[in-house]
């Protein structure tokens, strides 16, 4: 039984830092986004200029989390886990 919660634990551990590496991604891109329909001159409507505004801020604390994580992807890589998380 407690073979199975170390398991179902690394699991979840993965799963996160799986979802916190999307994020970062999801994060860069809308900023890259952002900076091309400024090149482009595309007028952005306020009330987006401020959401993305508001994810940017967002975003640099999902980095910080996705550092920790991935800091533990370490630790499951080398516990033998058949998983690799990228």
């Amino acid at each position: 039984m407690s073979n199975r919660v170390e398991e179902l634990e690394s699991t979840v551990k993965e799963l996160q830092a799986a979802v916190n590496g999307l994020t970062e991604e999801l994060v860069e891109t809308k900023e890259r986004v952002r900076q091309l329909e400024e090149e482009v001159g595309v007028d952005v409507a306020p009330s987006r200029r401020e959401q993305l505004e508001q994810t940017a801020d967002d975003g640099e604390v999902e980095e910080d989390k996705a550092d920790d994580a991935k800091e533990g992807d370490d630790e499951e890589e080398s516990s033998g886990s058949d998983i690799i998380v990228a």
